[in-house]
This record gives C-alpha cells, sequence and structure tokens, in this order.
C-alpha cells in the first residue's frame, strides 16, 4: 500500500516524498479514507503512531477540494491539543504537508501575548491549531469565529482531560456548528473519553491500532546522571571516549540545538542541526549530509525529526529527556531498524527525574545507568523503577561543622528527594521590654 492508492492529490504525495514517507501506517491507512469520506472517527493510537498525518492529510485534501474561501477572523478546520508544546509539534507537520497548498495555516496558545494571534487571525485562517484556554480566550474577545468550521479534531484527548480541560471543550463544543465532521484521538478510550465522544461524534468508526509504547528489543538503552550544566562536557566526553562515528542527538529546544551544535563545532567535530526554524531546504540538506556520513552528529528537536528515516543508524543520544513520554519511544525508534541493533543513551539530570519515571513506566522497563567516575552529579538524580515509584535514597551524613573563618556559604536550594531541609530546633530568645531601673520602692 502507498499513500497514492488512499486516495491523497498530488501536491500531498508531493510534500510526503519531500519528508521521506513512504508506506502509511496502519492508522494512516485506516483513517485517511475514512476522514476523506466524510465520517467522524474515534481513534485509539498513542504519539509515534503517525496519527497526526492520519488526520492531517486528508483534514488538507479536504480544506483543498471543498467550500468557500475563509472569512476575516474565521476558521474551516480546528485541531485542539492539550499543551503549547504539542500546539507547535502538530503545526509544523501541518505546515510542512501542507507546503505546495493554497491554504493558510496557525498555531496558537496560552503563555505568550495575545495581541499577535489576534492580528493574524483577522484575515481569516483555513487550518487552525489551538490549545482550549487560549481558543476561549480569543472567541470571548471576538477574535475567532466558528460559523465556517467543516472539522473539529480533538488529539490527545485523554491528555486534555487529564489536565482539566473538560469545562473548556464543553463551553469550545457549545460555541460550534451542530453540523460538522468530528475526529478524536486519544490513547485510551476511558470512560471519560467515552462519554466525550457520546456528546460530540456523529456514529464514528471506531479505529484502534497496536499502541507503539514499548521499545524494540534490538536497541540497547542506558542512561547517564550528571548535573545539568555539564550536559556539553559529558556529552563532548563521551563522543571522545566511545569514538562515536554517526550519532542522532535529541534535545528540547530550538536554542539547545543551537548552542550544542555551536559547542561541537568549535571542538573541530562536523556537526549540524535541524529544528523548526530552519527552512526546510536546509533541513532537507543537513539530513542528507547527514545520511551521506559528511556529518558527523546531528542535533535535532522532536518536531523537526519526524519521519526521519535513516538506514542503519547506531546511536541515538537523548541531550534532554522528551517532554511528552511517548516521544521516547519515538525518537529511540530511529536506530534498530529492520532486525538492526542499536543503542539509545540518555543524558539525565536531577530536575527530569518525573520525565525518566514517566518514561520507564510508558515502556514497562527500568532503564540501566552507568556512571562515568569524572562526572557523578553533586543534584543526585533518585533511583526508579518501572512501577512509577521514586527509591528514596538513605540520607547523607551530617559532617560536623569547623570552627572559625569561612562565614556562611550559600550551599543552593537543592534539596534531595531523600532528605528534608529542617532548620534546626532553637527556642527564640525573648525580648524583654525595658523598664525604669531606677532603685525598688519597697512595699510598706
Amino acid at each position: 500500500m502507498t499513500f497514492a492508492t488512499l486516495g491523497l492529490i498530488e501536491p500531498l504525495l508531493r510534500a510526503l516524498e519531500t519528508l521521506g514517507y513512504q508506506t502509511p501506517t496502519p492508522v494512516q491507512a485506516q483513517a485517511i479514507p475514512a476522514v476523506l469520506g466524510g465520517r467522524d472517527l474515534m481513534a485509539a493510537a498513542q504519539t509515534g503512531t503517525g496519527k497526526t498525518a492520519g488526520f492531517a492529510l486528508p483534514l488538507l485534501q479536504s480544506l483543498t477540494m471543498e467550500g468557500p474561501k475563509v472569512a476575516s477572523n474565521s476558521v474551516r478546520a480546528l485541531i485542539l491539543v492539550p499543551t503549547r508544546e504539542l500546539a507547535e509539534q502538530v503545526h509544523e507537520s501541518v505546515r510542512q504537508y501542507a507546503e505546495h497548498l493554497p491554504l493558510s495555516t496557525y498555531a496558537v496558545y496560552g503563555g505568550v501575548s495575545i495581541n499577535p494571534q489576534m492580528m493574524k487571525l483577522r484575515k481569516g485562517i483555513d487550518l487552525l491549531v489551538a490549545t482550549p484556554g487560549r481558543l476561549l480566550d480569543l472567541y470571548r474577545q471576538n477574535a475567532v469565529k466558528f460559523g465556517q468550521l467543516q472539522t473539529l479534531v480533538l488529539d490527545e484527548a485523554d491528555r486534555m482531560l487529564d489536565l482539566g480541560f473538560s469545562e473548556e471543550l464543553k463551553d469550545i463544543y457549545a460555541a460550534l456548528p451542530k453540523k460538522r465532521q468530528t475526529l478524536l484521538f486519544s490513547a485510551t478510550f476511558s470512560d471519560a473519553i467515552r462519554l466525550l465522544a457520546g456528546q460530540m461524534l456523529n456514529d464514528p468508526l471506531s479505529i484502534e491500532v497496536s499502541p507503539r509504547n514499548v521499545a524494540a528489543s534490538t536497541v540497547k538503552q542506558w542512561i547517564v546522571t550528571v548535573d545539568k550544566k555539564r550536559k556539553p562536557e559529558l556529552f563532548s566526553h563521551l563522543l571522545r571516549k566511545h569514538r562515536w562515528k554517526q550519532v542522532l542527538v535529541f534535545a528540547k529546544t530550538r536554542n539547545g540545538v543551537d548552542a550544542l551544535v555551536e559547542r561541537l563545532q568549535g571542538q573541530g567535530v562536523n556537526a549540524d542541526g535541524i529544528h523548526g526554524d530552519k527552512p526546510q531546504a536546509t533541513r532537507q540538506r543537513a539530513l542528507d549530509r547527514f545520511k551521506a556520513g559528511e556529518i558527523q552528529i546531528l542535533v535535532a528537536t522532536d518536531v523537526a525529526a519526524r519521519g526521519l528515516d535513516i538506514e542503519d543508524l547506531p546511536l541515538v543520544v537523548n541531550f534532554d529527556l522528551p517532554i511528552v513520554a511517548e516521544d521516547y519511544v519515538h525518537r529511540i525508534g530511529r536506530t534498530g531498524r529492520a532486525g538492526a541493533t542499536g543503542e539509545a543513551i540518555s543524558l539525565v539530570c536531577a530536575d527530569e527525574v518525573n520525565l525518566l519515571s514517566a518514561i520507564e513506566v510508558l515502556t514497562r522497563q527500568t532503564l540501566k545507568r552507568h556512571d562515568e567516575p569524572d562526572f557523578i552529579p553533586d543534584h543526585r538524580v533518585p533511583e526508579t523503577d518501572a512501577s512509577g515509584q521514586v527509591v528514596k535514597k538513605p540520607k547523607k551524613p551530617k559532617k560536623p561543622k569547623t570552627s572559625g573563618g569561612g562565614g556562611k556559604r550559600n550551599l543552593g536550594k537543592w534539596v534531595d528527594s531523600g532528605e528534608v531541609a529542617e532548620a534546626p530546633a532553637v527556642k527564640p530568645v525573648r525580648k524583654v521590654p525595658a523598664f525604669n531601673t531606677g532603685p525598688r520602692k519597697r512595699k510598706p
């Protein structure tokens, strides 16, 4: 099966070819024809199964082939997501798929100024990606209208409910036109999701694919704990120690990508980076050079790394752990493909312990730890396991106080999970009010 056999138009096929998409995933093969047919859809699919393309490709095709030109402050299709990071990620994928289409796309979310978003919406947007809270803010200020809405997508609906968006979803639902297509994607079909589907969907087609929440057995996984500020130094050390030849590195932010690439290039390492701020042609050129062996280290964000298919890639390094646990499986799946073996190493600092725990729960395994003698962290990373429990370490013995000199030392605000920061139990000194100190008069 190919994307062409699913009935996609030539501009979309051209974009997929540029991105390196060759064969539809199971969720794409089932969802694309259903969405093109106008059906409401209820699909169970984890992040990493290709679900974004499963709803975005047919949605973009329908917008291109049908409906009037978008009016001022209006939207024709709406994709709701739970977080800003996912909004950026989904919109970047949508933008790449729509590269050769006459459609406008945009993403709105909280945490940034609302005014530029209001200005952008004035001309109307064919496809809008949004978080529920910011969308309601825009709607209540008449910056966005839903009269032309054809399709609503709820992406990762389970996470939206977990994050407490149920009231916002009800308010948004009440503002939307009754006649529309609704697509609901969720990791699981919990009772809350089924109730939501009953309220929002009309005779939906149900799709359930095997979630890719277990890493391939061909990938050897381990972590190295380190203080956050020493991650770049540790990466350079491991690069020299193990003499890595070809490494795909994942960083959390665009600035993080640029900073690591600049550091490596300053050390004489042939490195390059790809992220959402770079033009598609620049990213494709970097990827082609990496595949050809001209670049030793390729640093990428999750957004830019979607659709990467690199044959015989030996190693993936998580310079930062992903915010969404499922993205860990997606990242390390770039190696150990087609029966080959691979290795995935994660550099983990203390403030990533909750992300680490979520990954271990999802993959149902406790990741092995390898310590580097010169990089033992001052801020220890608590032990975790696949049950989601943080294993507390014994308290460190208190050091005796040394007399003389030095004054007070600022030890920072770090408190190890196995320790409790307490002030010494010293009774406060009562202040005695001043009285007349003259001679006391004797009682008669």
